[in-house]
């Protein structure tokens, strides 16, 4: 072998050429431009599967509640169902059902809400006899694609346009 070659072929091994570099980037590339798009549709699944469960925990929550202060019946709010225990005991106004997050009303991608309360009063006393729950994404189309209502009769809805108009039965 002559000098030319043998010095080509130390510098062959030293490094990649642009070529092969380039072919890695192409590659990269294409990998990403695949997995981004199912990522982002994972994470809003994910987040989709954490508003139902945190709804249906949310209505637990309201049952244990209308149990434990029959006098009130329903919570009006998470902040009611939530609550911190080095505050003390629990009471109606802070009940410590649920986790901070979800009384907080924000937790993985949702809002959440506990509206449409019905009150009646017995012997001077409002009381809460249905409620709704709901959950938006924060925002539509990135967090969440659907939006989901739940009552005090336990029917889970979904909105297929992400808000709170749920008029559809969750399959």
């Amino acid at each position: 072998m002559n000098q030319h070659t043998e010095n080509r072929v130390a510098r062959r091994r030293n490094g990649f050429t642009l070529m092969e570099l380039l072919i890695v980037m192409a590659i990269i590339t294409i990998l990403m431009l695949i997995a981004i798009p199912t990522t982002q549709a994972i994470f809003r699944n994910v987040h989709e599967l954490s508003a139902k469960k945190s709804i249906q925990t949310i209505q637990q929550a309201e049952q244990l509640y209308s149990q434990t202060y029959p006098l009130n019946g329903y919570a009006c709010s998470l902040t009611a169902l939530g609550g911190d225990p080095a505050q003390g005991q629990p009471s109606p106004t802070s009940s410590m059902l649920i986790k901070p997050d979800l009384a907080r009303g924000d937790k993985d991608g949702y809002i959440y809400n506990d509206t449409n309360c019905t009150k009646v009063t017995v012997n001077n006393q409002e009381k809460i006899t249905s409620y709704q729950v709901t959950a938006v994404p924060e925002n539509v189309g990135k967090t969440g694609t659907l939006g989901f209502c739940l009552d005090s009769y336990g029917n889970l809805k979904q909105d297929p346009a992400g808000g709170s108009n749920c008029t559809q039965d969750v399959r």
